[in-house]
């Protein structure tokens, strides 16, 4: 009889070592043979899921503490492990620090603080910041606006090619991709149009009297209900003006607003998805620039839509306009008339805001005419809203094409000239 050969000789020991190994752990009970038997080599084995294992429940009994080798400063047998102890520095490491807990804080406070910031998105939009803010929303710019828009007078020099080409250079002329992203064109063409908007400054001599900032700080308090409120955080871009902007409604206007219901949401709660604060300074009012500032009025607040991980729905998007529009003016009005609550101002105060994604605007002027916001009733704020206003229906690099027929020419297509003019309408707010 033929000796194997070495292949054979290797199958064997295999298969004898597979034998070998199901039988250890099946007498072990760690892994469970299942189906085919392990004679011909092939064997299906499937893990068996320990169990948990429950940590004893420490007891301490005054007076039977355990002697550990604590004091010996070396291991001792037959003597238990001492408990950790925390190291602390005898230095201060950022590092390594930790926070106290809040109600070992300085500023702890039993009543809850509910806080708006640029992240928040709130459930129920528009309605709800205008409880929030005790605001009447009207749905359409004010007519000293949309006659501005009109007027014929003023208007740049080749207007339209001049904002088509703006369009173009944001979508089109700004990167060598294929594709400019909605974060990068939406931020340029809002720069294009503003300065645009800036070549009227010789023949309007009161728009020098403004800055652009942007990265500042906001904060202000208030009281609605039984409940406090905080508006805190960085909206975007602003337009600050050494004058305040002129009063959209008189004084028969602003009392008419007495009559005013505003809208409810039952059953939901007009604090929900705002940050809830225990820990908090109570009389927060900084406008985001210091005492004495050339330019302490804010003329127009500017919003970026874009793809980021804290986007926002339209609706969630026009309210944090519309709240930090109110945050501006209110903290305004708290530097000029104190933080006491004012029924009626002698004189209101108003803010513009524009939001953009780069191709629907959003177009706001809010007034502020009580700070007293603890109640429904009385005279109520006021903001004017114009939404979703496209200012062109696409901007392609490649045409869109359907069944071998163009359904979008490649360029800019459907461009609308009346919202540029709405749009240079609240930059000249003030200014005409």
């Amino acid at each position: 009889m033929a000796a194997p050969s070495s292949l054979a000789r290797c199958q064997l020991s295999q298969t004898g070592f597979l034998r070998d190994l199901s039988l250890l752990c099946a007498h072990r009970g760690i892994l469970q043979t299942q189906g085919r038997s392990i004679s011909g080599g092939q064997t299906f084995f499937s893990a068996r899921k320990a169990p948990l294992r429950k940590e004893p429940e420490k007891v301490e009994i005054p007076g039977l503490e355990l002697v550990t080798y604590a004091d010996r400063m070396h291991y001792v047998p037959g003597l238990n492990r001492p408990k950790p102890q925390k190291w602390e520095r005898d230095f201060k490491d950022p590092r390594y620090y930790r926070s106290p807990p809040p109600t070992m804080m300085k500023l702890y406070k039993e009543k809850p603080c509910y806080v708006y910031n640029q992240r928040s998105n709130v459930l129920e939009g528009v309605p709800q910041a205008a409880w929030l803010t005790k605001t009447k929303v009207i749905p359409t710019l004010p007519p000293q606006l949309l006659s501005l828009a009109e007027s014929s007078t003023d208007v740049i020099p080749n207007q339209e090619e001049r904002v088509q080409n703006a369009i173009k250079q944001a979508r089109f002329w700004d990167t060598t991709e294929t594709r400019t992203p909605k974060e990068r064109y939406s931020v340029t063409l809002l720069h294009n149009l503003l300065h645009l908007c800036a070549s009227l400054q010789p023949s309007h001599p009161a728009l020098s009297r403004r800055i652009l900032a942007e990265s500042y700080d906001l904060g202000a308090t208030w009281t609605r209900g039984d409940e406090l409120f905080q508006i805190r955080g960085r909206s975007g871009l602003i337009h600050c003006s050494m004058d305040p902007l002129p009063v959209i409604s008189e004084r028969s206007e602003v009392h008419s607003t007495a009559d005013h219901v505003l809208e409810t949401f039952y059953p939901v709660s007009p604090t929900i998805d705002l940050q809830k604060l225990y820990v908090y300074k109570e009389n927060i009012n900084c406008t985001g620039f210091l005492d004495g500032c050339l330019y302490p009025h804010a003329h127009t607040l500017y919003f970026f839509e874009v793809e980021t991980q804290y986007r926002l729905r339209p609706e969630q998007f026009r309210a944090k306009m519309v709240m930090f529009a109110f945050g501006n003016a209110l903290a305004r009005a708290h530097k000029l008339h104190g933080t006491d609550p004012q029924p009626l101002l002698d004189r209101p105060i108003t803010v513009q805001a524009v939001g953009t994604n780069g191709r629907i605007f959003q177009f706001m002027v809010f007034q502020l005419n009580t700070t007293d916001l603890s109640g429904d009733d009385g005279v109520k704020n006021q903001i004017w809203i114009d939404e979703d206003v496209e200012l062109y229906d696409f901007a392609k690099v490649r045409p869109l094409i359907k069944k071998k027929v163009v359904q979008v020419p490649a360029g800019l297509a459907g461009y609308k000239p009346e919202v540029f003019r709405k749009f240079l309408a609240l930059y000249l707010h003030g200014a005409v």
